[in-house]
C-alpha cells in the first residue's frame, strides 16, 4: 500500500497533467474553427474542379490522346499511397485511423502481387509505416516548422508526385487522409487521384450537360489535370488539420476528465489512509494510558 507522502505526490502529479490537457484542450479549440472553416471553403472549389473534369473526361472517353493523368498508363502494376498524417500526436486514433487504412490497401495490394510505393506527409505516418514499410518509402514531407497551411505546400507534394508520375514510377495514386465531419468524427479516406476518377453521380451529371470549351478540350485537359493534383491534395491536407485538431480536443476533454475522476479517487484513498492512521495513533495513546 502506497504511502500518505507517496499518494499526495502522485495526486500533486495529476493535477500537474490535468492542467496540460484543460490547456491543450482549449488550444486545440481555439484552432479547430478557424481550421474546420478552411476545410469546409475549400470544398466546393475542389467539386466543381471534379465536376469540370468528369464532364471532359466523358467528352474524351475512349480518346487515345487523352492525358495519361486522366486515361492511365494502361496499367496497375505500381501503386503509389501517399498518406497523410498529423506532425504530433495525442489526438486520438486520428493518425491511427489514416495509418491503418493505408497499411491495409498496402497489404492488399502486395497480396495482389503489385509494387506498392509509399510518399508520406506527415511525421507520426512516416515514424509508423517506416516499421512495416522502410523498403517502399520512396519520399518523406513534413509541414512541422509551418505555421499555417497553404496552397504553397500542398504544391509542393503535388510537384513530387507528378514528378515521379512523368518519370514513369508508379502507374496508380491513392491519396490517404481523414475527412472532418465533426469535433467527435473523422473519417479516414482514400481517394484515387491518378488517374483521375470520379464518382459515379458526377459522371452521370457531367454526361447530362453540354458545354463548349475554348480552347480546346485537349489543352484544357492538359492544364486542369496537374492542377486538380494539387487541388485535392490540399484540400485532404485541410481536412486533416480540421481533423487533428478535432480529435485533439476530444482526446484532450476525456484526459482532463479522467484525471478529474483520478484525482477524486487518490483524494478520497488518502483520506481513508489518514483517517486509519489517526485512529490507529490515538487508539495507541490510549492503550498507553490505560497500562499506566
Amino acid at each position: 500500500m502506497p504511502s500518505l507522502k507517496d499518494l499526495k505526490n502522485r495526486i500533486a502529479s495529476v493535477k500537474a497533467t490535468q492542467k496540460i490537457t484543460k490547456a491543450m484542450k482549449m488550444v486545440a479549440a481555439a484552432k479547430l474553427r478557424r481550421a474546420q472553416e478552411a476545410a469546409e471553403a475549400a470544398r466546393p472549389y475542389a467539386e466543381r474542379m471534379n465536376k469540370v473534369l468528369a464532364s471532359l473526361s466523358a467528352a474524351n472517353a475512349g480518346n487515345a490522346e487523352a492525358p495519361l493523368l486522366l486515361s492511365g498508363t494502361g496499367k496497375d502494376q505500381v501503386h503509389l499511397l501517399i498518406v497523410a498524417t498529423g506532425e504530433r500526436g495525442l489526438a486520438g486514433g486520428f493518425n491511427s485511423s489514416i495509418i491503418r487504412l493505408a497499411r491495409d490497401h498496402a497489404q492488399k495490394l502486395l497480396a495482389q502481387g503489385k509494387t506498392v510505393k509509399i510518399l508520406t506527409v506527415g511525421r507520426k505516418g512516416n515514424d509508423v509505416l517506416r516499421r512495416s514499410f522502410k523498403e517502399n518509402i520512396v519520399h518523406y514531407i513534413t509541414f512541422r516548422e509551418v505555421k499555417q497551411l497553404g496552397f504553397v505546400q500542398a504544391d509542393e507534394v503535388a510537384h513530387k508526385v507528378l514528378e515521379l508520375f512523368n518519370a514513369g514510377e508508379f502507374d496508380v495514386a491513392t491519396l490517404f487522409f481523414a475527412r472532418f465531419q465533426s469535433v467527435i468524427s473523422q473519417v479516414a479516406t482514400a481517394q484515387q487521384i491518378i488517374p483521375a476518377k470520379f464518382e459515379a453521380g458526377e459522371a452521370a451529371n457531367a454526361s447530362s450537360a453540354l458545354y463548349e470549351y475554348e480552347p480546346s478540350e485537349q489543352e484544357i485537359l492538359e492544364d486542369l489535370l496537374p492542377r486538380n493534383v494539387a487541388v485535392q491534395i490540399f484540400r485532404a491536407l485541410l481536412e486533416n488539420n480540421a481533423s487533428f485538431y478535432g480529435a485533439q480536443m476530444s482526446a484532450m476533454d476525456n484526459a482532463t476528465r479522467n484525471a478529474g475522476e483520478m484525482i477524486n479517487k487518490l483524494t478520497l484513498s488518502y483520506n481513508r489512509q489518514r483517517q486509519a492512521q489517526i485512529t490507529k495513533e490515538l487508539i495507541e495513546i490510549i492503550s498507553g494510558a490505560e497500562a499506566l
